[in-house]
């Protein structure tokens, strides 16, 4: 039997194609609006060179040059912008949406995917970085609650009074941080650990970790096509 999945994209042109097919499912115009992008950057830039640059041919060539640059660099930012929020919305409100959007964090963080979760699959992610342990629930807010106020104690008596713990639910509610949020939320959550005391804690955590039943993530898109969109804008 032949198996029907589609092969991973691959090189970089192969990364921005999937990262465009995947935008276009919920954002329709992304392609005119790329166009109008390109047109209005380079167009805006072409006509400063006209009167900065010298005339004659070596002026006209810098200027058509640096414009065509300027509307690329122009394009990709638009379309690093609009292809992560395409790929919050297809996934806001899933099971593991929260996991795959943590995973798309920079260097510098240890993320461990559903450390609690109950037979409903609300679950409880951690990620370690310098502003301690950050435990982020997501899933029914009533249960989510109780699994992450038990992992809190858990993981306060493994870092000590030395590390902090903070707790973060995903969602709309008053008190809840929205999925489009997160990475951005935790990114500016203040240091408060120093390098060497990070990598202490993520050696004792996984000690904690190793007493654990497997956590029955789910599969899916989730973490794929956001961590895609993502590689495919930073190459």
């Amino acid at each position: 039997m032949s198996n029907t999945a589609p092969a991973p994209a691959k090189g970089r042109l192969g990364q921005m194609r999937q990262a465009y097919q995947i935008t276009k499912r919920s954002d329709r115009n992304i392609g005119l609006i790329l166009l109008l992008t390109f047109l209005v950057a380079a167009g805006a830039f072409g006509a400063l060179g006209y009167f900065v640059f010298p005339d004659g041919w070596i002026g006209r060539t810098i200027t058509i040059v640096f414009s065509l640059l300027i509307g690329v660099l122009a394009v990709l930012i638009v379309f690093g912008r609009r292809a992560e929020k395409a790929a919050y919305a297809q996934v806001e409100g899933q099971r593991g949406a929260a996991a795959g959007a943590l995973q798309m964090l920079r260097r510098g963080w240890e993320v461990k995917p559903a450390v609690s979760f109950n037979k409903n699959q609300d679950v409880v992610h951690r990620v370690v970085g310098r502003p301690g342990i950050i435990l982020v629930g997501e899933g029914n807010p009533n249960a989510v609650r109780g699994l992450l106020a038990a992992e809190i104690k858990k993981h306060s008596r493994v870092g000590g009074e030395s590390v902090p713990v903070t707790g973060i639910i995903v969602g709309k509610d008053e008190g809840q941080v929205p999925l489009t949020k997160l990475i951005k939320h935790v990114n500016k959550l203040p240091k408060k650990i120093k390098p060497a005391q990070m990598t202490d804690v993520i050696y004792k955590l996984r000690a904690l970790d190793a007493m654990r039943p497997a956590a029955p993530m789910p599969r899916g898109p989730v973490p794929t096509s956001m961590k895609g969109n993502r590689k495919a804008m930073r190459g």
